[in-house]
């Protein structure tokens, strides 16, 4: 493992830049549409276009990876994801910039792809769960420190875009000079929808719902912030409050998940997220202060959802189909995400820009009353049959080969 701890740093610095830019380019995006004074329901649609285009590369890009080869593929992709930045500034109109958007997503899920693949090549069998979670957490830290590059330079004009733009082309050297092995080609997810739905209800629509919270919670969470009349720091303050708690509080939950019903846990964060959410809601015009602190509990229980019902479909199914299964929960949060900021958009505009909040609210009662319902029909899984918690993020399916259950050996 030491001797690969040089190329996985390279390999992992180069992921760190990359997803900078990306989340520096949501919050960019969201900011900018306000100034243009987009309706959040045309930001919404702009927004849901990059987890289209998500969804698409997941679907397309390993096809064409097959077909060129990683590095090809890789140097193309990272060549197109590298100009949309500044083609963004070019010219602010929505269809435009939604048609950037489904483009942008579709090259960077098939750069995610290359580079989740090489790190399974570098990855030792037994070590995969550890460099899993490592990489997970360069993401996280990654997403929420991006925020805070919205203060650089001027946010009205060009500079933004092309910080964007600068850390992609960055992140490809480190990437493109680690001395990698070429992977074995990544398929597709290809297990039917409703065959996935028949194995777990609930996991499927647990799934949905986080790509829902997910997709609306990246895509309008700085247009929120910034409609509420808050300061750009305040924008960047709550993004990454969001981000950093998704990322802390997914281990203790896991572990409690591991311990206990899943379903149960499944619907106290579910509740527990509604209730953070028209809490914090009915306190804004009261204390706009609490928006941060509230943020870090509110991203903490929201991104556990997804994790959560991907442990819950594992703890049914022979570890022999982890991968396959896995793989088609993370296109059902896809589906979720890219319809996720459109629903949301249409909600604040009839409501209010606080009114993402009721938007979160009211999703996740609504999945915590169907948790409720779907614990009638089942008793729990015997604790010594989980396949155990793994935190889980919106990826492409080649790290999934990293999840430790797709490497345990089946059952005797």
């Amino acid at each position: 493992m030491r001797r690969l701890m040089m190329p996985l740093a390279t390999l992992l610095s180069g992921v760190g830049l990359l997803v900078l830019g990306v989340g520096l380019l949501f919050s960019v995006l969201g900011l900018r549409a306000g100034l243009a004074e987009f309706s959040t329901v045309t930001t919404g649609i702009v927004m849901s276009a990059y987890f289209v285009g998500f969804v698409v590369g997941t679907l397309y890009c390993p096809v064409l990876i097959r077909r060129v080869g990683h590095i090809r593929s890789f140097a193309a992709m990272a060549s197109v994801a590298s100009t949309m930045p500044i083609l963004h500034a070019l010219w602010v109109e929505p269809w435009y910039w939604a048609a950037l958007r489904l483009v942008t997503g579709t090259c960077l899920v098939g750069l995610y792809i290359v580079v989740e693949s090489w790190l399974n090549v570098l990855a030792p069998r037994e070590q995969r769960g550890k460099v899993f979670a490592l990489y997970l957490t360069v993401s996280c830290v990654a997403m929420a420190l991006g925020q805070w590059l919205l203060l650089v330079g001027d946010r009205l004009g060009f500079v933004p875009f092309v910080i964007v733009s600068v850390l992609l082309s960055f992140a490809l050297l480190p990437l493109t000079l680690t001395p990698v092995a070429e992977p074995e080609p990544v398929e597709a997810p290809h297990l039917g929808l409703a065959q996935l739905y028949r194995t777990s209800p609930l996991g499927v629509s647990g799934a949905f719902t986080a790509g829902l919270l997910s997709g609306a919670l990246l895509g309008l969470g700085a247009v929120f912030v910034q409609r509420l009349g808050l300061s750009d720091a305040a924008v960047a303050a709550f993004m990454a409050a969001t981000i950093l708690g998704g990322a802390l509080f997914q281990w203790p939950i896991g572990h409690l998940s591991d311990r206990h019903d899943r379903r149960r846990v499944l619907f106290a964060v579910c509740a527990g997220t509604a209730v953070v959410a028209a809490g914090t809601f009915a306190a804004l015009r009261m204390a706009p202060a609490a928006l941060i602190p509230a943020g870090i509990v509110l991203g903490g229980l929201l991104f556990a959802i997804y994790g959560l019902s991907v442990a819950h479909v594992n703890d049914l199914i022979d570890p022999s189909r982890v991968l396959e299964v896995t793989g088609g929960l993370l296109l059902v949060h896809g589906i979720g995400a890219s319809i996720g900021p459109t629903l949301a958009g249409i909600v604040m505009n009839l409501l209010g820009p606080g009114s993402l909040l009721v938007y979160f609210a009211v999703a996740t009662a609504l999945q915590a009353l169907y948790t409720l319902h779907r614990m009638r029909y089942a008793a729990p899984v015997p604790a010594e049959a989980k396949a155990g918690y793994v935190v889980m993020g919106g990826s492409s399916q080649a790290t999934l080969q990293l999840d430790p259950r797709a490497t345990r050996p089946p059952e005797p």
